[in-house]
């Protein structure tokens, strides 16, 4: 009964063993995937961060669909755009303070909308506003751009 209840019932330190290899897989797998979910994110920001490659026609025409959109819904006011914190030069530091020459702290799409905004839509009345949205960990995370037109 001796050799059968071995086979029955593995040794504990065995089992340790076994326990210890499921975790360090888990382990393994869980860093692979934190590996290649920080790479697409990287990748992403990089991505933002050069201009946009569309035609000013093609941005004029993109936002003036949101803005319709957002009348069409009753709104003065739509979120255009939201970018993490690494598209500015100061990871959204003068935006946070709303120092004056905070949007020449702007990279990539952010800045390609805030020029968008100063060549079209300010002189035709819309407001812009660049504004931290969240603050993971008590720090700046991402940042919004709201267009407006109401009062």
């Amino acid at each position: 009964m001796s050799a059968n209840l071995d086979t029955l019932i593995p040794n504990a330190m065995q089992i340790r063993k076994e326990a210890a290899l499921k975790e360090a897989e888990k382990a393994e797998e869980y860093a692979k995937l934190a590996a290649a979910a920080e790479a697409e994110k990287n990748a992403l920001i990089e991505r933002l961060s050069k201009p946009s490659g569309k035609t000013e026609d093609e941005k004029i025409k993109l936002a003036a669909s949101i803005i319709q959109r957002a009348v069409r819904n009753g709104l003065t006011e739509v979120l255009v755009y939201r970018f993490p914190n690494t598209l500015c030069t100061d990871k959204g530091r003068a935006i946070n303070q709303q120092e004056a020459g905070w949007e020449k702290t702007l990279t990539g799409i952010p800045k390609e909308i805030f020029q968008l905004w100063s060549d079209y839509l300010k002189p035709r009345g819309y407001r812009i506003g660049y504004q931290i949205i969240d603050f993971p960990g008590g720090v700046p995370g991402d940042i919004g751009v709201t267009i407006s037109w109401g009062d």
